[in-house]
């Protein structure tokens, strides 16, 4: 039956091939895909599609309308209406080249300087008649501004930006010598979804700078005290003119400075994600430096927005919690000069930049240079930018039910790390239990008598195969709980027994590099820990951490070299007293926040801390936790996101036991996960590998269980009467009514294979059929089908006439016509199979391989969850 529905489906085909000519649906999708941003030509025309009133999510691009710059350093600008509704910007998409446009920014604001098809903005008329937002800057192929999951610049009649001017900065006329026309522009990816974090804009402006001709070096400084709710920077942009040679902001807390970006001005002068992970709090001062030169200059320079004058600008693009979020601020004001003898050397600094960057950064591109290739030496001073990959919606984490291939003898499973190889370690209790009788009241080990466990209590096991590749840790525990991995591959691990840290060497059955603690003897002070329960290494500093645990609760820095530094308990996001710690069982460290979180276990939730000092950050908790929190995991991937597992509460099971994947920044939940082969009983540990593989160790069944997304190719192998049967599953990719470019596969973890096209590659054990035989086997059916519809033509000929015949074709003709369906455009199945008895159409009808959008009627209208709005051209006449 399947061999004939593939009969059909290919004769239709090729029917209608014959019929359209070259227009094969196929092409024409290529054709668009390749040409998503249009050419120009065509850039007029393709912005009138409409939003789906079913869709929260959909796309508005802005763009130039195919013009022609007659002069170097032109500025064009276009305004598109913003939804009145209240909407996010979740996404950026700049569809530019440097060889062709200088730079691009994108404002909000409520009156642009004209509603025309575009304007010239380099002279009197500017951007906006009023107060002009800057939401995004994109310059020289930068790549694009990443928003973090969760954050979104609000838009609308109440957040008071009705309107976006796109301004375009043309350089080097020379661009233009073949007369084309330009359609330079950015798609803004859009939701009506309220978003839970508020991205804004912080502008650190100086106003009254002078630059004396000749002299060497100027600052300018600016600085202004924060009063408002906490904001946290994700990225930076900086700007000045041509005098410029380095921008830098700091935060200034209790005296210390923290820098959030740092860079030359004379370098593209688009967004840059911070230094490091940074927040601004009330109380703190916002800081920025500006380093001009006079040299070279015959006259005075002072501030403004000609090219003879300067600028000094810091931009610090924020988010904030939706309730309080404010979305745009500024300073203007003069930095104190008895502050600023503190800041950091670095500031004064300037960033080398070759003559070539800079006739690029004039003109787009020099006339002998290759705007692509800049120096080595230039490069390495730019702040790198992650590359942050968006989470498809469908992404799912699913058990490798066949994973691990061997049997590893494991005890409870408590605690698990990764090495700088990937491979995985398991941290096991053997042969010893915890029971109720392991401890009495005063938490002292009750079993001390019976030694320490005999077998191996770390395993390095292969993460392909499941195969140990190393063990260590006899005769040395009694009660493993946690363990770590640091960037030499130390283990540091707990004994909930010993009330003991370990830091264990390369050569693992040596004498332990470091112990804190007393054996057998629990404590409260700066000496004892009490059934302590995880470390976790600042991979910086060195820095350790230890949750301390089911008695102390409490988390407990330590330097290094395992001096004590400081404690805490836990935070509040609120300001009523926290509610203390109820067993903080796991860590993970965030170090590209410089954050330390918390699984505090008995509350259910996960609390985030900045680790250098201890201050509370924020609080993650959800009802499907059900009340238990076991472990936490974070890798820096996608923006940032947590893992994390439930566990059984002392009032039963309130919700069932799982994983989850969150974002990091809102705290939301992304997707849950739960093993095929077993149900979890006590998940215990969590970790997680940079490609998103998720381990979870299992205290009640001795397991450790893998998960791998459910968009990778799960390659399997089984074996059936003596046939091998590789079963090989993808992700269907649906090409949807928008038609637009599929981003890249993720590269694949090795044991994994590429994605093919899904299908059964039938291998027997034996040889092998003759691939002839094969192929006549599949052809049979196709000419049995084409003689029976040759058949049926010459008869209804022969009976009905040519009249019949001359209908037939009018309708697009008996068995096609019937796979077609509405409009002569489409295939439809549903059609065909719904004129012979016992069939539905069921499941059919959306087959469509020609029809157009606007053809489609209700019943075929798309359901896509992301709709194209292409923005309209401005009325002529003025509307509300």
């Amino acid at each position: 039956m399947g061999s004939l529905i593939c009969s059909i489906v290919l004769l239709s085909l090729i029917f209608q091939g014959n019929c359209l000519g070259s227009r094969s649906p196929l092409s024409v999708f290529k054709r668009y895909q390749e040409n998503y941003w249009p050419p120009s030509n065509e850039c007029a025309r393709t912005r009138r599609s409409a939003v789906s009133p079913d869709s929260q999510n959909f796309t508005i691009n802005i763009g130039m309308p195919g013009v022609t710059p007659e002069a170097s350093d032109s500025y064009f600008c276009i305004s598109v209406r913003a939804p009145r509704e209240d909407t996010y910007i979740v996404d950026f998409q700049p569809h530019a080249s440097m060889n062709t446009v200088h730079h691009m920014l994108l404002y909000g604001c409520r009156s642009p300087f004209s509603t025309d098809n575009y304007w010239d903005c380099g002279g009197v008329q500017g951007t906006c008649q009023d107060t002009a937002n800057i939401m995004y800057a994109w310059a020289r192929d930068a790549p694009p501004t990443k928003l973090p999951r969760g954050v979104g610049f609000k838009v609308g009649s109440d957040a008071g930006i009705t309107h976006f001017v796109l301004q375009i900065h043309y350089g080097d006329i020379a661009a233009f010598r073949d007369n084309h026309k330009d359609c330079s522009g950015v798609s803004l990816r859009m939701t009506s979804k309220p978003q839970p974090l508020i991205a804004g804009m912080y502008l650190l402006m100086s106003v009254d700078t002078v630059i004396p001709p000749g002299k060497k070096v100027v600052n300018a400084d600016i600085a202004c005290m924060y009063r408002k709710y906490p904001i946290y920077p994700f990225a930076f942009r900086t700007h000045t003119h041509r005098l410029g040679k380095v921008v830098s902001g700091y935060r200034v807390r209790d005296g210390k400075w923290t820098l959030i970006g740092r860079q030359s001005p004379q370098l593209p002068q688009a967004f840059y994600p911070v230094s490091s992970a940074v927040d601004i709090r009330y109380g703190d001062t916002i800081a920025a430096r500006c380093v001009f030169t006079g040299e070279g200059k015959t006259s005075t320079t002072y501030i403004g927005s000609t090219s003879a004058d300067e600028m000094c600008n810091f931009y610090i693009m924020y988010y904030m919690d939706a309730k309080q979020a404010i979305p745009y601020m500024s300073c203007m004001q003069g930095g104190n000069n008895d502050m600023f003898r503190n800041i950091p050397e670095e500031a004064n600094i300037p960033i080398p930049v070759s003559p070539e960057e800079m006739m690029m950064m004039m003109h787009g591109h020099g006339p002998h240079t290759d705007p692509k290739v800049v120096k080595e030496d230039s490069v390495l001073q730019q702040p790198k930018r992650e590359e942050e990959e968006v989470l498809d919606q469908g992404y799912h984490l699913e058990e490798m039910t066949n994973w691990p291939g061997a049997d590893l003898q494991l005890g409870q499973v408590s605690g698990l790390a990764l090495d700088s190889n990937n491979n995985l370690v398991i941290f096991h209790r053997g042969d010893h239990k915890w029971g109720v009788n392991s401890f009495d009241n005063q938490r002292i080990y009750q079993q001390q008598g019976s030694g320490p466990i005999q077998q191996s209590t770390i395993l390095v096991v292969n993460p392909v195969k499941g195969k140990v590749l190393g063990s260590s840790g006899r005769n040395l525990f009694y009660m493993p709980h946690g363990i770590s991995t640091d960037t030499n591959d130390n283990y540091w691990v707990t004994d909930v027994a010993l009330h003991q840290v370990f830091k264990l060497g390369k050569n693992r059955e040596e004498k332990p590099l470091l112990v804190l603690g007393q054996a057998f003897q629990p404590g409260s002070d700066t000496h004892h820990f009490c059934q302590p329960t995880d470390v976790a290494v600042d991979p910086v500093s060195g820095n350790f951490y230890v949750s301390d645990g089911y008695c102390n609760s409490r988390i407990m820095k330590f330097s290094p070299e395992g001096k004590y530094i400081m404690q805490w308990g836990a935070g509040s996001a609120h300001m009523h007293r926290p509610i203390q710690f109820n067993v903080p069982h796991s860590l993970a460290f965030v170090p590209d926040r410089r954050e330390l979180c918390v699984a505090d276990r008995e509350n259910g939730r996960i609390q985030c801390f900045i680790a250098e000092s201890g201050e509370f950050v924020k609080e993650i908790k959800h009802n499907e936790f059900g009340g238990e929190v076991f472990a936490v995991s974070y890798v820096p991937e996608h923006g940032g996101l947590m893992y994390t597992v439930n566990g059984e509460s002392i009032y039963g099971q309130l919700a069932p036991l799982q994983g989850f994947m969150m974002n990091y920044s809102s705290g939301e939940i992304l997707d849950t996960f739960s093993p095929d082969s077993q149900d979890f009983r006590m998940p215990h540990d969590i970790v997680v590998t940079t490609d998103g593989t998720v381990y979870v160790g299992d205290a009640t069944t001795d397991t450790v269980l893998k998960f791998v997304s459910s968009e990778k190719a799960e390659h399997r192998s089984v074996k059936k009467d003596g046939i091998e049967v590789h079963e090989i599953e993808e992700t269907e990719t649906i090409i949807q009514a928008k038609l637009k470019p599929q981003p890249k596969a993720q590269e694949l973890p090795n044991e994994i294979p590429q994605e093919v096209k899904k299908k059964n590659l039938v291998k027997p054990a034996t040889p092998g059929v003759s691939p002839a035989i094969i192929t006549t086997l599949l052809l049979i059916p196709l000419v049995v089908l084409i003689s029976i519809a040759a058949f049926i033509r010459w008869r209804k000929t022969r009976m009905y006439g040519e009249g019949t015949e001359k209908l037939e074709s009018s309708s697009s003709g008996g068995i096609l016509g019937k796979l077609r369906g509405k409009g002569s455009g489409g295939l439809n199945l549903g059609n065909f199979f719904a004129s012979h008895k016992g069939y539905s159409r069921k499941g059919f009808d959306r087959l469509s391989t020609e029809g157009s959008d606007h053809e489609k009627d209700d019943e075929e209208a798309t359901d896509s969850e992301t709709e194209e709005y292409s923005a309209p051209q401005p009325p002529v006449s003025s509307s509300s």
